[in-house]
């Protein structure tokens, strides 16, 4: 068997690997580079490999850096199954459409601009069309029931408690007259973590492709995140001050919502209007909704099992027509406007920011990773003046990072993760979706773990097994 590297290698975004098996190929996940725009465009928009020679491709879940760039692969010439959890599935089918929306909607006034300049206008890489084509390929398949997408090969997902239908994937791999267990993490989650199943994690592998997104650091205690975000709020309130929560519209917002519809019953945050301004939100909690299975033992406790919606309460409102997020704007008492991207690189949330970073009142609260070059990781590394459409602005706000309601495991749980197949089963580990900086830390602590084959692959890189 042979991987090669084709996203998310170096970087925690675009994740993308070919595993090349008995004459076939397969693709593991299509995710959306993103970060500086002419940089993404380009890798975004251009194969390094042929996609008509891709047989099938196997997607851990539906976050946009993950699954992002189906359609465009698709569109050059892809023609073979998707497997994918049912949940993810659902997912896809309103986050591709609203992906080619935003790139629509967000080139409109990018090509203002290089207009003006006499430059050559941009066009999408994909359009809402090609994004509800690709949706034929899609093959559900459920956690624990194995299929073989190619001969020689039997794929098991299993529940990676990272959001909604998230999947590790265990490959059993028949090559050569010998058997080698291979297993793909994809995002992994964190246990005891509020809504969705803890992680079921793959066990003696003899491959394993990791990832390494928070390689290097520790989250906070997870038993302090309600009060930690309550604190928060109050504060903020009481000093007559917005708080806008950049989150991605499937997971950290039905989290957020979930400990906000929380908080409120118990009295532990005023009483504000909460506003979840994304339309892709809005429908991705539908979904939410329908996949009951999903949900942990604490959901249905609390709310499941009294036939309360975790996902909606008085003082939250969803927000789906353009002219009332614009009205939004226009509010001056203590609210909480929760918007996505979480990375701050297109959709609703970038007008609230335009509107309030230069408020020293306000407050923009994170609750999950940024990735290099991002609005998100630039307001988080403390720039003090930042572009958003093309105009800069100097940031006067409040800016908090709330790093305990990450869905990524950290450097310990990663490390937990692998110690459950012991070396000398373990031979090979391939760190991905990571930066240098996250992933060195934990190929230096496997190694020291007594782990012998610890590899950080470079972009383009292929490794034989």
């Amino acid at each position: 068997m042979r991987l090669q590297f084709f996203g998310g290698a170096h970087t925690v975004t675009g994740s993308q690997h070919v595993l090349s098996v008995n004459g076939h190929s397969l693709c593991i996940e299509c995710g959306l580079f993103q970060g500086r725009r002419s940089e993404s465009y380009e890798k975004n928009l251009n194969f390094a490999f042929d996609p008509k020679k891709i047989e099938c491709l196997i997607l851990s879940h539906a976050h946009i850096d993950h699954s992002g760039n189906i359609p465009n692969l698709v569109k050059k010439g892809f023609s073979g199954p998707i497997y994918a959890t049912p949940p993810t599935v659902d997912l896809c089918r309103i986050m591709l459409r609203d992906s080619a929306y935003l790139q629509m909607k967000d080139l409109e006034f990018v090509n203002v601009q290089k207009r003006k300049r006499h430059d050559t206008p941009l066009v999408p890489l994909y359009t809402i069309q090609d994004a509800e084509a690709c949706m034929d390929k899609f093959v559900a398949v459920p956690y624990n029931r194995p299929f073989s997408p190619v001969p020689g090969v039997s794929v098991t997902f299993r529940d990676a408690g990272h959001i909604l239908g998230s999947a590790g994937a265990s490959f059993e791999i028949s090559e050569n007259g010998r058997m080698v267990r291979f297993g793909f993490t994809g995002d992994i989650g964190r246990p005891n973590m509020a809504v969705i199943q803890d992680p079921n994690v793959l066990r003696d592998i003899d491959v394993l492709l990791m990832e390494s997104t928070y390689g290097n650091r520790r989250h906070g205690p997870s038993d302090h995140v309600e009060e930690d975000l309550a604190s928060t709020i109050r504060e903020t309130a009481a000093g007559g001050g917005k708080i806008i929560i950049p989150a991605f519209a499937v997971g950290r917002t039905q989290q957020l919502v979930y400990h906000l519809h929380k908080l409120f019953n118990e009295d532990r945050i005023p009483d504000m209007p909460i506003y979840v301004d994304s339309p892709l939100a809005c429908d991705a909690t539908n979904i939410f909704r329908n996949h009951p299975e999903c949900m942990d033992r604490e959901t249905d406790r609390i709310f499941l099992s009294g036939h309360e919606d975790p996902f909606g309460f008085s003082r939250l409102k969803y927000v789906n027509g353009i002219d009332e997020s614009k009205s939004l704007n226009g509010l001056t008492y203590p609210h909480i406007i929760i918007s996505s991207s979480g990375m701050c690189e297109g959709g609703r949330i970038l007008h609230h920011l335009r509107n309030n970073v230069e408020n020293p009142k306000n407050l923009v609260l994170f609750v999950g990773y940024a990735a290099k070059e991002t609005l998100a990781r630039k307001l988080m590394d403390g720039n003090r003046v930042v572009r958003i459409f093309g105009v800069e602005h100097t940031v006067k706000c409040k800016i908090k990072i709330l790093d305990a309601f990450s869905a990524h495991a950290d450097s310990q749980e990663l490390l937990d993760y692998a110690l459950l197949t012991p070396p000398d089963k373990l031979r090979h580990i391939v760190l991905v979706h990571g930066e240098e900086d996250q992933a060195l830390p934990l190929r230096d602590a496997l190694l020291a773990k007594g782990y012998k084959n610890v590899h950080y692959p470079a972009p383009l890189e292929a490794l034989s097994f």
